[in-house]
This record gives C-alpha cells, structure tokens and sequence, in this order.
C-alpha cells in the first residue's frame, strides 16, 4: 500500500538539484518520444515559486496532446518521481502537468498560439533558454 505521500508530487525546491535535473531530462525524453513538436524549457528558478522549470510543447491534435501528455505522466511515474497534478486531459487542447518543480504545458498548435505563454516568462536574456 502506498503512503499518500508518494501519491503526490514533491514541493517546488524540495528535492536536490540533481533530481530536479534528473527529471527534467525526463520530461525532455519523454516528450521527444512521443514526437512532441516545439519543445521549449524556460529556467524559472528566481522568477517564480511555482517550480524549477516550465517545458512547453505542442501536439499536432488533441488525440495527439492527450497521448504525449499520458506517455509523459506514466514516465514521471516510472522515474519514481511520483504522480504530477494533471490538469485538461479530458479536453486536451492544453493539458498542464505538475511534478512540484517541473511544470509542463502541452498545446494544440492553435492553443499555444494564442496563450503565448513562452513570452511571459522568458526573459531578455534568450541565450540561456533551451530549444530543442
């Protein structure tokens, strides 16, 4: 029997910075698994409490977002990094999936567009974000 604790993620900045390195290469590889298109991490460490980093990534339909957004909930599971708050599976135009220190966002194309959450939190120095 599991203990609640293991049933949700970890708080932002709790776990070391190995683990949170840990799982965003898994939410990276995942994500480039499920031939998830546009994939961006923006570092938000010192700009928000919500977590270590933010990755968006687009689908090319709604089939396709629910489909990489279960392959990446059962990744973070399979990692040991628990099981992330899940938001907008049902609809999947934009599902949210939260691991306490990595927020990930997965858009239809259009969806993603019209947020344009990447703007809001990148800053003027793009150097340091990732593209992949």
């Amino acid at each position: 029997m599991r203990k609640k604790a293991d049933l949700q993620p970890s708080p932002a900045g709790v776990i070391g910075a190995a683990e949170v390195s840990r799982a965003l290469e898994t939410v990276l590889a995942s994500l480039d698994d499920s031939k998830a298109e546009n994939i961006v991490s923006i570092d938000i460490q010192g700009k928000s409490s919500l977590g270590d980093y933010m990755v968006v990534a687009s689908g090319r339909s709604q089939r396709h977002v629910a489909a990489v957004a279960d392959h990446l909930i059962k990744a973070l599971k399979d990692a040991g990094f628990g099981f992330p708050r899940v938001e907008g599976l049902a609809n999947a135009d934009w599902v949210l999936i939260d691991s306490g220190d990595i927020i990930v966002h997965v858009f239809r194309p259009e969806v993603r567009e019209f947020y344009n959450i990447e703007k809001m939190w990148q800053t003027p120095d793009l150097d340091e974000e990732t593209v992949h």
